[in-house]
């Protein structure tokens, strides 16, 4: 039987560095062995240095952000309460600079919005348990951007390499005190 958070497939990832964090989520969109596309947006600003990746079921994914989130603009990890809902089969990812002391911020929520807050990196989607074992081997504490980005990329492109509902690409965001860098990764398209 298959669970509904892998209908769609999916994966979603944030780490942090030293003064800027970088999310990252893949390209495919598909029911689940078929492919829909291969452009599927997953990583939504939600305010000037904080996104959200959203993974699970998309018709979910486009209801939480177009009526529960609804374009309002947050500037910090304030939204958490916001995305503490039900019933919604989705995984948010949140990733972003504090607005006045500059420290990175990452966080990802399960099904009900219980939010785990930690100090290296979240995963969310439907290839978890690879991702957090490149992240685990990967991930080194205060990255410079460029570092960042690499180690994220990398992480990314081999944990949905063996995934069949995740993958076709990654894009990628790397947060910083006066810009955001985005890059999309070519992956394999089979």
């Amino acid at each position: 039987m298959i669970s509904i958070m892998s209908y769609n497939g999916g994966a979603v990832m944030a780490m942090k560095g030293k003064q800027c964090v970088a999310i990252a989520a893949d390209r495919r969109f598909g029911v689940q062995a078929q492919m829909v596309t291969t452009d599927f947006q997953k990583i939504f600003p939600m305010g000037d240095r904080l996104y959200i990746g959203l993974a699970g079921l998309a018709t979910d994914v486009q209801t939480v952000l177009h009526f529960r989130l609804g374009g309002k603009s947050v500037t910090d990890q304030t939204c958490i309460p916001r995305l503490r809902f039900g019933p919604y089969y989705i995984e948010p990812v949140i990733a972003g600079l504090d607005p006045k002391t500059f420290e990175p911020f990452i966080c990802s929520l399960d099904l009900i919005g219980c939010p785990m807050v930690t100090e290296d990196f979240v995963v969310s989607g439907t290839c978890s348990e690879q991702m957090y074992g490149m992240c685990e081997s990967l991930w080194e504490p205060d990255m410079e951007p460029e570092d960042l980005f690499e180690t994220i990329s990398q992480a990314m492109l081999n944990a949905v390499d063996r995934d069949a509902v995740s993958g076709m690409g990654v894009i990628v965001q790397v947060i910083e005190k006066d810009k955001i860098t985005t890059r999309t990764l070519k992956a394999r398209m089979d």
